[in-house]
């Protein structure tokens, strides 16, 4: 039996002169907004200083040729598989706290080396990788989560918290589940795509790298698309440079009640020119939900609206991100690593079935080895994440639950 279609609260406009845009992109106001702008704006035809005309790497790619040079997947071999058994085995024996999950207490001596060429690939390379053929349905919830982390270590060693409570006390919690929760949880509840069966637009969290471990699939749908946000750039350099503007200037982020400040003011898309040690880079850090809403998290009324080229902005980020995307083809037991300072993620709506039923979870992570520079705009976001992040309180939650930065409650 397919789950049932639950009805979408109405989401409140937002704070007054809020444009008239909405989470779900739609394709003819995008166009209108444009088309109106042209005529009544002098849109500027320069870049901001310094950045670049085109940006020139293997980042820069169109999904709909990119299998053509490029196998992103990585299929796990029996050895393989043996060996991760074998780290699963050791660690429990070990008898720590799952906070302690690292390269040393999940050794896999021959995997490791392959792991390290997938988080250069992450960061020098592509952008992502898909790890394939972790044998979910032999272990329990809890060996998949050491399996996951245990993997993920030697790609990146460094977890990030997701949120900073668990059962109502302090914690590090480093792992999330994305799954839909519309059936056990009031809509009005839910303000992130996450945990309902909608797609999801176009968009990055927040950290280096992004990785989903897909526990199961949908009955039908929720497939994942990946994108280059570098080739977004060259596109929008070289026909709407004004919108590269807009996107490098300061936006009101809501913080939706979780922080001691209504909004912070940070742009979306970052310069770092050439050094001696690093190329130059484009990073770019959006949620669209931060400047919509989304269900129960509408666009907070006391901060201030979005402009009307942001409007068109962010239009213009999800369009033509999905022109250039990815088709994964995501499946149980399958790990996605993405670099997400470089590539966009999204995913189509789907229907749950009682046999079938799409459970992701998720990791951030960095990589000191091979870490870009985070943009100073980001360091204390970036801090948030990563600093002081305890083996002993690091929380790993077995079942779904709704972040604390994602409901309703945020608000509280």
């Amino acid at each position: 039996m397919a789950s049932a279609a639950v009805q979408a609260p109405q989401v409140p406009p937002g704070p007054p002169g809020q444009p008239d845009i909405g989470y779900a992109p739609n394709y003819g106001k995008f166009l209108a907004r444009g088309e109106r702008r042209h005529k009544t704006e002098n849109l500027d035809k320069t870049l901001p200083p310094g950045f670049p005309q085109e940006l020139k790497s293997d980042l820069v790619w169109d999904g709909n040729e990119l299998a053509k040079t490029y196998d992103w997947n990585y299929r796990l071999t029996e050895e393989d598989v043996e060996e991760i058994e074998a780290a699963l085995k050791h660690f429990k024996e070990l008898q720590k706290p799952l906070g302690y999950i690292s390269q040393e207490t999940f050794p896999l001596p021959k995997l490791h080396s392959t792991l390290r060429e997938i988080s250069k690939e992450l960061h020098l390379g592509h952008g992502f990788k898909v790890v394939r053929g972790v044998p979910v349905t032999k272990h329990t919830r809890e060996d998949n989560v050491i399996i996951y982390a245990g993997i993920s270590a030697h790609v990146a060693p460094v977890r990030a918290r997701q949120d900073n409570t668990f059962q109502g006390a302090p914690a590090d919690v480093v792992l999330a589940h994305i799954k839909d929760l519309t059936a056990n949880v009031d809509a009005g509840n839910i303000g992130a795509p996450a945990y309902t069966t909608e797609k999801q637009v176009f968009h990055t969290d927040t950290g280096d790298i992004v990785a989903l471990f897909a526990l199961s699939e949908a009955a039908d749908g929720g497939q994942s698309y990946l994108s280059s946000s570098w080739r977004v750039y060259n596109e929008l350099a070289a026909t709407r440079p004004d919108l590269i503007r807009t996107l490098a200037e300061p936006w009101a982020f809501d913080t939706f009640g979780t922080a001691t400040t209504p909004y912070t003011l940070t742009p979306l898309l970052h310069h770092q020119p050439a050094t001696p040690t690093a190329p130059e880079r484009l990073i770019i850090q959006y949620a669209r939900r931060s400047f919509t809403g989304y269900w129960g998290l509408p666009r907070s009324a006391d901060i201030p609206p979005i402009t009307e080229a942001q409007a068109e902005a962010l239009d213009a980020l999800h369009f033509a991100a999905e022109r250039v995307a990815a088709s994964l083809d995501f499946h149980q037991g399958d790990i996605q690593y993405a670099n997400n300072l470089s590539i966009f993620h999204a995913r189509a709506g789907f229907t749950d079935s009682a046999e079938k039923q799409r459970h992701l979870i998720r990791l951030w992570l960095r990589d000191p080895e091979y870490a870009w520079e985070t943009p100073a705009a980001l360091r204390d976001r970036w801090d948030r994440l990563f600093k002081d992040v305890s083996p002993d309180k690091s929380v790993f939650p077995l079942e779904p639950r709704i972040r604390t930065s994602a409901g309703k409650n945020a608000r509280k």
